[in-house]
């Protein structure tokens, strides 16, 4: 890590924002983020509005699980500048994370159209495509637990490409004419969506608004064109991915189940369920730690009281709970009761033999570590982890992570080794971003190393990631330890 203190004094005030961003982006790396968002708050009184200073700031709000101020400091950073990609970015994954994955994917796809070559806006098309898929299957009582938001978010990590929207796309293009539905069929399918849908048609057959443009300069007729063309591919998507007769047979079969539920239970435990895992995540993003904790210990309550008849995957419930109140627990800065409640969640994990379910209790016990500065104990479950990685990005966090807790026990040749493994993870699927912090890592390893020239040729290679990305303050801050190691390396 690059030591900043006392590189103020006698500082030049026009050099002084430079250094509050600089330190930002470091305070980020190392995951204090109440720190970094301090320092760009500092950097925002000299300089308002600084796009790339809201864009760090908003980074750490969604970090601490506070999505809606990582939205305001996103909006904020395109007010100059709507075709900012970095603000398009942050914006989108701020929308995601509070769960709006329809308007999450819009700005991951207008990103991806004025910068097709950064990865990340293909990977936020993918993962929005798959909530938007995973969020619109019928209900069942064996859910697919998605109430653990606050850990660095594996959703991101591992995403994987999700090609059913995209093959439906390509199949529509092949047929010479669409399979003609009825409208009532649409109605079924679109549900909630069908009156927005007859809305934006006849917004359509009004020929003086749809000439009419948006602020950012957009043709109304193609906004609302594009928006009734995504509607549409749902509509064939859903039809094709579930008949509305086969959902309304298994609707039919998931009442009969909650029928013989009990008279105190809620009518329908999944739905329950559902609702009440949305609940927490929705107070942990908005920053209601204690309204996060307190709702997921009623849920606990009651879930305990139910049999495994009535939820059969009763202890994989139990274990999403526990994370969550783990991860409420930590944001309320109760480590010991945290940790606690996250081994509860891996050892329900490994009874039920989850693998992803182990993956994240694993996840978030290194977190509670690293926290609190046990890196010993955090490097043990995390390389429990390394063999149930799935995906690229994944494997380059973990490997950086595992490297940064080695940096911190002077155990330099460790951090380097997996800073090695961490940039060739990256180099794999083609992320510049993690291009630059795993060769930061190998950098700081190999400059503690006394290899000055080594050093030197990986802090080259993140500059070049940096400029790439367009990163300011990235840039200033490892052109800054950049010149530090050219001088060591020429004494």
């Amino acid at each position: 890590m690059f030591d900043t203190e006392g590189d103020h004094d006698g500082e030049k005030p026009k050099g002084v924002f430079s250094t509050l961003m600089a330190d930002g982006e470091w305070l980020y790396v190392k995951g204090e983020y109440k720190k970094a968002i301090e320092s760009f708050t500092t950097a925002l009184t000299l300089k308002p509005g600084e796009k790339n200073c809201y864009v760090g700031r908003s980074k750490c709000y969604l970090k601490m699980g506070q999505a809606e101020n990582a939205l305001k400091d996103a909006e904020s950073s395109l007010k100059g500048d709507k075709t900012f990609f970095e603000g398009l970015y942050q914006k989108a994954e701020a929308l995601y994370y509070m769960g709006e994955f329809e308007f999450a994917l819009v700005f991951y796809h207008r990103g991806q159209k004025l910068r097709p070559q950064i990865q990340e806006f293909r990977l936020g098309i993918q993962k929005a495509q798959e909530a938007i898929e995973n969020s619109v299957g019928s209900p069942s009582v064996k859910l697919e637990i998605k109430g653990d938001l606050s850990f660095l978010q594996k959703d991101e990590e591992r995403a994987q490409p999700i090609t059913a929207i995209q093959h439906l796309t390509k199949e529509k293009k092949q047929q010479t004419q669409k399979t003609p539905k009825s409208e009532k069929t649409t109605k079924q399918l679109l549900g909630e969506f069908y009156s927005d849908k007859k809305y934006l048609e006849n917004l359509l057959k009004d020929e003086d608004l749809v000439k009419g443009k948006t602020k950012g300069g957009e043709q109304l007729q193609d906004v609302i064109q594009s928006c009734l063309t995504y509607l549409d591919t749902c509509t064939e998507f859903w039809n094709q991915e579930k008949p509305i007769c086969a959902r309304e047979r298994e609707r039919k079969l998931m009442q009969q189940k909650c029928s013989k539920l009990r008279p105190s239970a809620p009518s329908e435990p999944a739905q329950f369920l559902l609702k009440s895992l949305d609940d927490i995540d929705a107070e942990l993003t908005s920053g209601n730690a204690e309204g996060s904790l307190k709702k997921a210990k009623e849920v606990m309550r009651t879930v305990q009281g139910w049999s495994e008849k009535e939820v059969p995957n009763k202890k994989e419930v139990l274990g999403s709970l526990h994370s969550c109140i783990g991860n409420a627990l930590i944001d309320l800065g109760d480590m010991d009761k945290a940790l606690d409640h996250h081994r509860k969640d891996l050892e329900l994990a490994k009874q039920c033999k989850l693998p992803e379910a182990m993956s994240r209790a694993l996840d978030n016990i290194g977190r509670v570590y690293a926290r609190i500065g046990q890196f010993t104990q955090a490097i043990e479950f995390w390389e429990k982890k390394i063999p149930l990685i799935r995906g690229g990005l994944e494997k380059t966090w973990l490997f950086h992570e595992i490297g940064r807790c080695h940096l911190e026990l002077n155990r330099y040749k460790e951090a380097r080794d997996y800073g090695v493994r961490s940039v060739a993870a990256a180099d794999e699927i083609a992320d510049d971003k993690w291009q630059i912090n795993a060769n930061v890592l190998v950098a700081q390893s190999e400059m503690k190393l006394g290899n000055f020239e080594s050093c030197v040729a990986s802090f080259e290679r993140a500059l070049t990631y940096a400029k790439l990305q367009e990163d300011d303050s990235a840039m200033n801050a490892i052109q800054k330890a950049l010149d530090e190691a050219k001088q060591h390396l020429s004494q």
